[in-house]
């Protein structure tokens, strides 16, 4: 399985990005798909996550500016970033979690970086 994720850049505090990861494989087999960041210095944390079904969560510092979604007719997952601060600068890692799997897929991260 590879994740090919794109979209980063440099933005301004207060402007948008888009990010897309696109599986090489069916994402239908995965059960989880979403974000996590690392920012220089800091640990991986979650972004957001998205279900199979649907379900999303997402963690509270970007709660209501940020949005996950998954088409798995492209086998694609995007986060669609608003209302960006200098703190969600980081590298953005797509995340994959198959069925039956304790082990999830990475890709290998887009630089998101926002200036103030």
């Amino acid at each position: 399985v590879q994740l090919q994720a794109s979209g980063g850049g440099l933005v301004q505090a207060g402007g948008s990005l888009r990010l897309s990861c696109v599986s090489s494989v069916s994402t239908d087999g995965f059960k989880d798909m979403g974000w996590y960041r690392q920012a220089p210095g800091n640990q991986r944390e979650l972004v957001a996550i998205i279900s199979r079904g649907g379900n999303m969560n997402y963690a509270d510092s970007v709660k209501g500016r940020f949005t996950i979604s998954r088409d798995n007719a492209k086998n694609t997952v995007y986060l669609q970033m608003n209302s960006l601060k200098p703190e969600d600068t980081a590298v953005y890692y797509c995340y994959a979690l198959r069925w039956g799997r304790s082990t999830p897929n990475w890709g290998k991260g887009t630089l998101v970086t926002v200036s103030s």
